[in-house]
């Protein structure tokens, strides 16, 4: 019987690892701040397989989980990988110095690994702020 449990349970991860493959990812942001509004460049990689299933948006959000910007992808990039997509004039407020970067897929919904950005470091894990000197 304990034989039979590994091969029982092989079905179970290949769906799983299955599900979660296919997760929209956030490659990288790069970020131009200007006062307090800023403009983001966000790269993301889907397997985008058409109108049913594609990454269909981002959005930048406090610590609070507050939207603070939103861009929506309006169609599939099936054969535009990784891509990216900018969005501009989102208002950081006064004192906020952590944001972060969600992505959204058709199935999947809200992707589980978000880019954590401190406002106050010029580089950290996937994220680049570039700012003029």
């Amino acid at each position: 019987m304990n034989t039979l449990r590994p091969i029982l349970l092989l079905p179970i991860l290949l769906l799983t690892t299955a599900l979660h493959a296919n997760e929209v990812e956030i490659v990288k942001v790069q970020l131009e701040p200007s006062a307090h509004r800023w403009t983001f460049h966000v790269t993301l990689r889907h397997e985008d397989t058409g109108w049913e299933h594609y990454a269909d948006g981002w959005r930048v959000v406090d610590a609070k989980g507050n939207e603070l910007g939103y861009r929506k992808l309006w169609h599939p990039h099936e054969n535009e990988q990784p891509f990216t997509r900018s969005l501009a004039n989102v208002l950081v407020p006064e004192g906020v110095t952590e944001i972060f970067i969600e992505a959204h897929d058709k199935v999947h919904g809200w992707s589980k690994r978000k880019v954590k950005i401190d406002l106050k470091k010029d580089k950290g894990d996937r994220y680049q702020i570039r700012r003029k000197k």
